[in-house]
């Protein structure tokens, strides 16, 4: 079956007053229909990136991404906007992503404007009042300009802005990193009906790996703009394979267990205007041997299609690090 989304070699290059970044490098996986793909690291570590080249608000500079088939990145522009019906977005920062000129009616209206013109504007009120009580916003609301909301007002907007199109994938990139706890479980609560009802593919942008545990069916783990480890949630979560993904899990704060001492002397991640030699994560990895130096190991897959860029992967198959909870269900 042709995956909605499959990205193949992605490659996205600044050039700055520092030199040369190569902020993405070599990336490539697919998306399924109705899948949840989560993709953490650090920051720095390419994943917004990644979002806004497949979205194609950045340009590549080398690789393919493809659209059920269709080169998207050669696409034209008015069939990119055509486009737009199926493959949204809602970004990190709730109130910015809504023009503050619009009402909130207006704002999750336009999509509709935009791709069915051919609704009548009853049918479009109609359509509108049903998203925002899907989306637990009051009707009393509908009226209001976002600065006369709050942060989880706005990315509730936001979101029912994204999905009044009934969109093939929403791309969020870090959608819940600007609101509190509690706001956050509801929106997680809500991405994840959403998902269900509609079928609609997620492609989760997160540092937050809680949230991508109890959303995401897959996670991919980015490191300096290359992939560590791709694979199936349940199998990374409980035996990462990659020494980065192990040191982002010991890093998840829990109850009653302290920060290990060998994830707070990791150091921090190299500069990404001089990535290392060889895998980028060897000047970090309490495992690394001489030849992860000598080249850039090759991300290999089993069975099962959980992939690692690691030359000891094999070795150093651990046991779970810790127990990651997500954010508890609002009531």
């Amino acid at each position: 079956m042709t995956p909605l989304l499959a990205v193949r070699g992605l490659g996205v290059e600044y050039r700055t007053g520092r030199g040369r970044l190569r902020a993405l490098d070599g990336v490539g996986f697919d998306v399924g229909q109705a899948e949840a793909l989560g993709v953490v690291g650090e920051s720095g570590s390419g994943k917004s990136t990644l979002a806004r080249a497949i979205l194609r608000l950045v340009p590549a500079t080398r690789g393919s991404v493809s659209w059920l088939g269709r080169d998207l990145l050669g696409m034209a522009r008015k069939d990119l906007r055509r486009l737009r019906r199926d493959l949204t977005v809602v970004f990190q920062d709730p109130l910015a992503s809504l023009d503050p000129r619009f009402t909130l009616a207006t704002a999750v209206a336009e999509p509709l404007i935009v791709h069915s013109p051919e609704l009548t504007r009853a049918a479009r009120q109609r359509a509108v009042a049903q998203i925002l009580e899907r989306v637990g916003l009051a009707p009393s609301l509908a009226s209001r300009y976002p600065h006369e909301l709050s942060g989880g007002q706005c990315q509730r907007a936001a979101i029912a802005r994204a999905m009044i199109t009934r969109p093939k994938l929403v791309v969020c990139d870090e959608p819940l990193s600007a609101l509190d706890v509690s706001v956050q479980a509801q929106i997680v609560n809500l991405l994840r009906d959403f998902q269900r009802e509609q079928g609609t593919a997620l492609l989760l942008i997160s540092h937050n790996l809680a949230v991508v545990r109890r959303l995401c069916t897959r996670v991919l783990v980015l490191y300096l703009g290359r992939i560590m480890e791709l694979g199936p949630r349940a199998p990374l979560y409980a035996a990462p394979r990659h020494p980065y993904t192990q040191l982002l899990l010991e890093c998840v704060p829990t109850l009653g267990r302290a920060r290990p001492v060998a994830a707070a002397g990791a150091g921090e991640p190299a500069s990404p205007f001089a990535p290392p030699s060889g895998c980028v994560f060897r000047t970090r990895c309490r495992h690394a041997l001489g030849r992860c130096a000598d080249g850039v190991p090759e991300l290999l897959a089993d069975d099962s299609g959980h992939a690692v860029a690691c030359w000891r992967s094999g070795e150093l198959l651990a046991g779970a690090p810790g127990t990651v909870t997500a954010p508890s269900p609002a009531s």
